[in-house]
């Protein structure tokens, strides 16, 4: 349709040129002043609905209950939860109800529904069938987030890394039957149209490790997934893990009793002495990432993923310090320690963002959680890049939670002020 739309541009009027057209078109016609004909408006109006939904990725972690998992469970694919049936999604500008928050814990990841009763309704797919499953869920969007645990044919235990004591880990992008697979999902997005956006990777870990054999083993990993998804035109890729970045809850300042009880020499005052080596091992693996990325296209990202990442301040630090062309934040909504988080911290990570974002929703914070209003910080930020959407948890299942977040998601892009 729009090749169809294209063409049809060359019989137009003269008054505006092809470049001039489109460039006025995006910079909004309207404002310009400028007298259109219907078919000129017809244009510009495809143009900019074009450019919205070239600013969503579907994301393939909230969908990850009706992914094929291995018959021996052990790796991967979540465990079924809890029983009954989905609410219906919410209308675009309205929160899920808070009275998700009382669902039991164990069925509020997937609505209620096991995992075999999301695979009845929805169908049971794998990694190879995401990027149409993109497309017919999410109409108008091509851009994909995937999640790095998904990776790889579980029928194939050659593609995984294979653990000491039997057993497999992650997936192997260089290993022989892993770059076929990443070969045969290449493929799958020149016959869909689709893109990889970002990868979110859990692979990595100890990139704040002061062990610098574990360190650099962890550098190592991520540079296998960058050398081998390079295949995929990958734009962005997320390196902290939850175990990547120093201990899920990040050390605290020190009293000077509490200095004097650890045997530390401080200067009299409240000090912070375990932050900083965690700081200065991160600082070093991300450099030695962003350069292996740069040389590939491919900027390798920070998500606030708790460790150093839960506060939005060391984040800034880490990027600041680096300052490396590829590297940079990809903030999500919701994974932060407190409330006052949600929106500060995006408005704090927001100009050090530029590829992709988790849109989220998570019904940990009930009513607090405003998705249009985090989509609409980062577009007053200067954010041009797309806004992945991953439903965590609340009342719907994943795949209804993310076509709710396509609603808000879509509706904070068409209108993008104000913003609180």
């Amino acid at each position: 349709m729009w090749q169809v739309i294209m063409s049809t541009n060359d019989n137009m009027s003269n008054t505006l040129g092809r470049r001039d057209f489109f460039k006025s078109a995006t910079s909004g016609l309207a404002a310009a002043g400028l007298m259109l004909t219907p078919r000129e408006r017809a244009l510009a109006q495809a143009a900019d609905e074009k450019a919205r939904f070239d600013r969503i990725a579907s994301c393939s972690y909230p969908i990850r209950y009706i992914f094929k998992t291995r018959a021996n469970p052990g790796r991967g694919g979540g465990a079924a939860r809890g029983a009954g049936a989905p609410q219906a999604a919410p209308a675009a500008g309205t929160a899920p109800a808070a009275a998700g928050q009382a669902n039991a814990a164990a069925g509020r990841a997937n609505g209620g529904m096991t995992n075999q009763q999301l695979k009845e309704k929805y169908g049971e797919i794998t990694m190879l069938d995401f990027p149409q499953f993109t497309k017919d869920t999410f109409p108008g969007v091509t851009h994909m987030d995937l999640f790095s645990s998904l990776f790889g044919d579980v029928n194939d235990d050659s593609m995984f890394v294979q653990r000491q004591g039997g057993g497999v880990g992650t997936f192997d992008p260089s290993s022989p039957s892993g770059k076929k697979w990443l070969d045969q999902l290449a493929n799958k997005l020149v016959q869909t149209g689709t893109k990889v956006q970002h990868i979110s990777n859990n692979a990595p870990t100890n990139l704040a490790e002061s062990d610098q054999t574990l360190r650099k083993a962890g550098v190592e990993v991520a540079k296998k997934w960058l050398a081998g998804c390079a295949v995929l035109g990958v734009r962005s890729m997320r390196m902290n893990s939850p175990q990547a970045l120093g201990p899920s809850i990040r050390p605290n300042a020190l009293t000077t009793q509490e200095q004097q009880a650890k045997g530390l020499r401080g200067d009299g005052y409240v000090r912070n002495f375990e932050i900083v080596p965690l700081l200065d091992n991160a600082i070093e693996s991300y450099k030695e990432m962003a350069d292996y990325g740069g040389n590939l296209g491919i900027k390798v990202t920070f998500e606030n993923h708790w460790g150093l990442a839960a506060d939005p301040m060391n984040i800034r630090i880490m990027l600041d310090t680096i300052n490396h062309p590829y590297c940079e934040a990809s903030p999500d909504f919701c994974n932060w320690e407190h409330e006052y988080m949600l929106f500060n911290g995006l408005k704090a990570l927001a100009p050090y963002s530029h590829t992709n974002v988790h849109a989220k929703y998570w019904d940990r914070w009930g009513d607090k959680n405003d998705v249009q209003r985090s989509v609409r910080i980062m577009l007053a930020g200067g954010f041009k890049g797309t806004f992945a959407l991953e439903y965590e948890t609340g009342p719907l299942n994943g795949i209804e939670g993310a076509k709710y977040l396509y609603k808000e998601v879509l509706a904070a892009l068409s209108t993008p002020t104000p913003v609180i």
